[in-house]
């Protein structure tokens, strides 16, 4: 039997491998990714602790953006139970991997917890060679959720394969 964890303050004992993603303002990127690696986890029967989170605290507390949303639910895997919250200093100790949606974040995240080898990019980390950043959709219209989310949908593939056969 699998479970998926999310680690959102959850009290919840974990036995499989963690991952955090992160974007910048934890509504976008890194809640679609969030939202795809639980389905593979599941679908895959693999124990993941996983969560998403911002660099940045301008929308905690709220939802994923709209069209993030409507973009997932259109693909069976609704993310609207998810909330934005910001990257803590006990995240560090509490994920085997963090993962920058791109390189402004993964600075941030170094800046913050050091160089360490467990603070990636996440297509990087997902042997993804192009594009290397999940572009940001913020800005854009929802044509560029889709992308973002199929671009996703791949890479979140490959991260779960890769953090389990490391477990």
């Amino acid at each position: 039997m699998s479970s998926v964890s999310l680690g959102r303050g959850s009290s919840v004992e974990r036995h499989g491998p963690s991952v955090l993603v992160v974007c910048m303002g934890n509504i976008c990127r890194s809640p679609i990714a969030e939202g795809l690696l639980r389905h593979h986890a599941r679908r895959e029967g693999v124990d993941l602790y996983i969560d998403s989170a911002g660099t940045h605290a301008y929308h905690v507390g709220e939802p994923p953006d709209a069209r993030a949303r409507r973009v997932c639910r259109a693909r069976g895997l609704p993310i609207d139970d998810l909330r934005a919250r910001q990257v803590h200093d006990s995240d560090r100790e509490r994920f085997d991997w963090i993962l920058a949606a791109d390189r402004t974040n993964l600075r941030m995240l170094q800046a913050r917890f050091g160089g360490s080898e467990h603070v990636q990019l996440l297509l990087e980390f997902a042997g993804v060679s192009s594009p290397i950043e999940v572009p940001d959709p913020y800005y854009e219209d929802e044509s560029a959720f889709e992308a973002v989310f199929d671009l996703l949908d791949g890479a979140c593939a490959k991260v779960l394969r890769r953090v389990t056969s490391s477990a």
